[in-house]
């Protein structure tokens, strides 16, 4: 058989049973997509513009050059081995929450772990108070961006004052050839207890509903992954009522609607499945849904495979009160020295490889 080498695709042969007489197996193509929130992955220096005092040698938190490039080398390590098990290399798109700004990105992806991985970087700055942001790091290999913008979400609290947090971050690109468009968010947090702060995350679905339909008004067979840390589970009113997502392919015996959103976190979420623990809670927060139209069999096009949470035992607490949880790199204000306080999830998309004639 052979492989167009424009591709470069990893071929991954799927057999689900024995095949018939004569039926040959079939091999795709799969690429990955994943998104990490990397806790609060600040340089030393400070600026003046945010509140990032604690982040630096002489703050709070004592952040040393020694503790940054620990924390490099780690996030480094977590995002070359995602998805690894099956494609054999990291994923070809991720998104981040919790950067600080490039210089940390460019820190990333120029580390020993990644730096033969050859990845760009999309990021733009956030007016948030904290002075973290979104991003996207793409294979460049796979993925060519063509186009790229930072949506604004404009929050007002009860006293009419204008409350800072992260843009949306919309890239469109080819996926080996194949057209499709990514959202990264980093919706607000639950600060103030959920009920307070619900109507900020309703507005952040609605931005990212608008977004959506934007995309779609000018390409109707637009699709589009959005994903981020939306500090919502996906059973919440901002997914379910707002976005109107679904956990199920079909409903009502027919397969869902090309403008509707499937979201397989859902599904793993009711297995009891998280990416954050709280008192005692697991939590997936750390969602990817798309369009549905990434549902339909077509050999010819990327359809979405399957979903996960990257939870190897490395990256959980291995004893004490908080053994199973996400091990941190800071948590009661001391100094752990791990990975993030999330587990980054993450999708397979395939497209069947079609022998040339």
């Amino acid at each position: 058989m052979h492989v167009p080498s424009k591709f470069s695709l990893l071929l991954l042969a799927l057999i689900c049973s024995i095949p018939a007489l004569g039926q040959e197996r079939k091999s795709y193509g799969i690429r990955t997509v994943a998104f990490y929130n990397v806790e609060n992955l600040f340089d030393t220096q400070n600026d003046s513009a945010t509140y990032d005092d604690n982040r630096t040698p002489t703050g709070k938190d004592r952040w040393t050059d020694g503790r940054y490039r620990q924390k490099i080398a780690y996030i480094s390590r977590v995002i070359s081995e995602i998805g690894v098990q099956t494609t054999k290399t990291s994923p070809d798109v991720i998104g981040l929450c919790e950067v600080e700004n490039r210089r940390v990105l460019e820190d990333l992806v120029q580390h020993p772990n990644l730096v033969q991985r050859d990845y760009g970087i999309i990021h733009y700055d956030s007016p948030d108070e904290r002075g973290i942001d979104v991003a996207l790091l793409y294979r460049k290999s796979s993925f060519i961006p063509h186009s790229f913008d930072s949506r604004r979400l404009l929050l007002f609290n009860a006293e009419g004052h204008r409350d800072y947090t992260r843009d949306q971050l919309v890239v469109s690109g080819l996926l080996d050839e194949e057209q499709l468009y990514f959202i990264v968010n980093h919706w607000p947090s639950r600060s103030g207890g959920e009920a307070r702060s619900r109507p900020y995350r309703l507005a952040a679905a609605q931005l990212n509903r608008r977004i959506m339909d934007s995309l779609i008004q000018q390409d109707p067979e637009a699709k589009i992954i959005s994903m981020g840390d939306l500090n919502d589970d996906p059973q919440d009113t901002s997914l379910k009522k707002v976005l109107k997502t679904s956990g199920s392919k079909v409903v009502n015996d027919t397969l869902l609607e090309n403008i509707s959103l499937f979201n397989p976190m859902e599904k793993l979420f009711r297995k009891g499945l998280g990416s954050l623990a709280y008192r005692d809670q697991w939590n997936l927060f750390d969602q990817i849904f798309f369009t549905t139209n990434l549902l339909h069999p077509n050999k010819e096009t990327f359809r979405f495979w399957k979903a996960g949470i990257f939870d190897v035992p490395y990256l959980r607490t291995q004893k004490g009160r908080y053994k199973g949880y996400p091990l941190r790199t800071y948590a009661g204000g001391q100094y752990v020295g791990g990975y993030s306080d999330h587990f980054p999830v993450y999708i397979y998309l395939i497209r069947e490889v079609v022998p040339k004639l």
